[in-house]
């Protein structure tokens, strides 16, 4: 591993707590930890036993936007939210498929229509969660940081406030077990820009990745983390933090 480190835009210091919603892996947690930096998880639930705090976030951010008691109440301009909010209805390439597979089987074609409607009114659903959250930030002057899969054919390219302002396209560079290009989106903070490159670790195969569990592209396995690309993305993009590797290494 090498690091080859430049900062664009300004640094990020966290004084208070990062809360990592939709985690219960505590990669991210663990490794801002080892950065000396507090962090929780938060999820509904706790298939790996890191979950510090199991609750309803879809809930949560209802209660919030509704001016109502919420977790978002203990947060402070002062922490970090970093939210890797659920993928399944917003990538380019899950919603044709899905949509393709309605009209290309033996269901009678009213029954097709429901399920198109059905996942239309579910897409729905979640993109008004995720445009309450940024509203619930916004109102509160908080920073977030959210993260979902990403291509110019994704749902959020054109629907979203803005585009991310980091793109990744290839995770495996920094460490991590899938390409799985992804965009990250930083409201009322701003990212840095560094270059930990690392070797491609070689790809576990499914059954060899921790608690991995589902099928499909959104699949736990598929959501699986690294903790060396958690590290490499902390130092990179929000810590603006130059590593010392010493020699060159490959893990």
């Amino acid at each position: 591993m090498y690091n080859n480190y430049q900062s664009v835009g300004g640094l990020m210091e966290i004084k208070g707590m990062v809360y990592c919603l939709f985690e219960q892996s505590g990669t991210f947690k663990n490794e801002f930890k080892k950065l000396g930096i507090n962090a929780v998880d938060i999820d509904i639930q706790n298939n790996h036993n890191e979950t510090d705090y199991i609750i309803d976030l879809f809930q949560e951010i209802e209660n919030a936007y509704d001016n109502k008691p919420s977790v978002f109440d203990k947060i402070t301009k002062d922490d970090l939210i970093i939210a890797f909010f659920p993928c399944i209805y917003f990538t380019g390439s899950s919603n044709p498929l899905e949509f393709s597979l309605y009209t290309h089987t033996t269901l009678s074609v009213p029954e097709r229509i429901k399920k198109i409607i059905n996942r239309s009114k579910n897409r729905e659903y979640f993109y008004e969660l995720l445009l309450k959250m940024a509203h619930i930030v916004y109102e509160k002057n908080l920073r977030l940081i959210f993260e979902n899969p990403f291509n110019p054919l994704s749902y959020l390219d054109n629907n979203f406030l803005f585009a991310p302002q980091v793109y990744d396209k290839n995770r495996t560079l920094r460490g991590d077990y899938f390409v799985k290009p992804t965009g990250y989106w930083f409201l009322n903070c701003e990212n840095t820009i560094g270059y930990s490159y690392q070797q491609p670790k070689e790809h576990k195969k499914i059954r060899e990745l921790p608690s991995a569990k589902g099928d499909g592209l959104c699949s736990e396995e598929r959501s699986m983390i690294s903790p060396d690309y958690a590290r490499n993305f902390i130092c990179d993009f929000i810590l603006g933090k130059e590593q010392d590797f010493g020699q060159m290494k490959l893990f």
